[in-house]
C-alpha cells in the first residue's frame, strides 16, 4: 500500500484509496490490523490514553506522533472535568468514523463535498452504572447521528454516499452488532 502525488477529490488521493483496496483484494492477509491502546490512571475519573502504534498491512507501523486523550467525568458525575467522558468519546468515533466513510466514498464516486458537519447524541440512564437498578443498561439507550452536506450533487447522491459508509463502518458495526471484550488482570 503506498500513497502517491495523485490528484485528490475531497482531499482523498483516489489513485491510493483504489490501490490500497487492489492490493487487498489480492493479499487478503494486508487487511488484518489490530489497533493498540494504552491508559494510565491520573486521579479520580480522570485517566490519559495514548495510541502510538498498530500492526496491518504485513508490519508494525508507527504514528507519525503518540496521541494522547484525556478523560474524566464532569463534576456533577464526581468528576475534575479534565477531558470529556468515555461515552462523549464513543460519540467521537462514531462521527470521526462515519465521516472519514463518507469522504472516502464520495471521492470513490466522484461526489464532491463542501463540508460535511454532524450532531451526535446518545441518551443514557446513569441507574444502571450507579448500581440502583439492575434493569437499566450500563450504556447508551440510543445513540442519534445527524449530517449537514453542503454538496452540488443531488440529494440522492449524497445520501447514498451516507449510507454506504453506514454500512462499511467499523464503529457503526462494533456499536450495532456488539464485539467480544475479553478483560484480564494482573495484580
Amino acid at each position: 500500500m503506498t500513497i502517491t502525488d495523485s490528484p485528490s477529490v475531497n482531499g482523498v488521493d483516489i489513485a491510493s484509496l483504489f490501490g490500497t483496496i487492489d492490493v487487498v483484494r489480492n493479499q487478503r492477509e494486508l487487511a488484518q490490523f489490530t489497533f493498540r491502546a494504552s491508559n494510565s490512571w491520573v486521579s479520580g475519573t480522570h485517566s490519559t490514553t495514548t495510541m502510538g502504534t498498530f500492526s496491518g498491512a504485513g508490519g508494525d507501523h508507527q504514528h507519525k506522533a503518540t496521541y494522547a486523550y484525556e478523560s474524566d467525568h464532569p463534576a456533577v458525575l464526581v468528576g475534575a472535568d479534565e477531558g470529556p467522558s468515555p461515552v462523549e468519546a464513543l460519540l467521537h468515533a462514531i462521527a470521526a468514523c462515519l465521516t472519514a466513510g463518507i469522504a472516502n466514498i464520495a471521492a470513490a464516486r466522484g461526489v464532491e463535498l463542501r463540508s460535511v458537519t454532524s450532531t451526535i447524541e446518545g441518551d443514557i440512564d446513569l441507574q444502571g452504572i450507579l448500581g440502583l437498578s439492575d434493569e437499566v443498561r450500563n450504556g447508551y439507550q440510543a445513540m442519534r447521528v445527524h449530517f449537514d452536506i453542503d454538496s452540488p450533487a443531488p440529494a440522492a447522491d449524497v445520501e447514498a454516499v451516507v449510507a454506504q459508509s453506514q454500512a462499511r463502518s467499523a464503529v457503526f458495526d462494533v456499536l450495532t452488532n456488539g464485539t467480544t471484550v475479553d478483560v484480564t488482570v494482573s495484580a
